[in-house]
């Protein structure tokens, strides 16, 4: 049925438990998956007396979030690789995750996102929001979300 997955991953014990379902379930059906991490934008911050700022150089920060990218990622390829899952991964810069989620889904012609939900309720919920739901609300590509 599904021939092209998309597996956002953020490193979290409920990405990694819901990139081992995801990896199974391509198995299962014959598909390939692309996994993602979004990484973040260089942080601009705004310095005046009594804030402190991180100072790491634009060039450095990019380093570090991509080897983290790289690590993250390469959690879900050794899964591909011991299942003979078909595996390719991505990274992409965005400071709007669900966004960067639906553009690269849609770039790379997958027919399926398959997430984890982090389940905040409550004034978390409120607050913070929840990219799972952001995806589902936005995507007009299917989603499956696992808990």
């Amino acid at each position: 049925m599904f021939k092209h997955i998309l597996v956002p991953t953020d490193g979290s014990q409920l990405s990694e438990d819901a990139a081992r379902r995801a990896v199974a379930f391509a198995k299962e059906g014959g598909a390939r998956i692309t996994a993602l991490y979004v990484k973040p934008e260089y942080p601009v911050f705004y310095a005046s007396e009594g804030i402190m700022f991180d100072s790491t150089p634009p060039g450095r920060f990019a380093e570090l979030v991509e080897e983290e990218a790289q690590e993250i990622l390469g959690f879900v390829e050794n899964l591909c690789q011991v299942a003979g899952v078909t595996c390719s991964k991505v990274t992409h810069t965005h400071d709007v995750i669900y966004k960067a989620i639906i553009e690269v889904a849609t770039r790379n012609d997958c027919d399926l996102i398959f997430m984890s939900s982090h389940g905040r309720r409550g004034v978390d919920a409120l607050l913070l929001g929840s990219e799972t739901t952001k995806v589902l609300t936005h995507s007009k590509i299917p989603v499956l979300v696992y808990r």
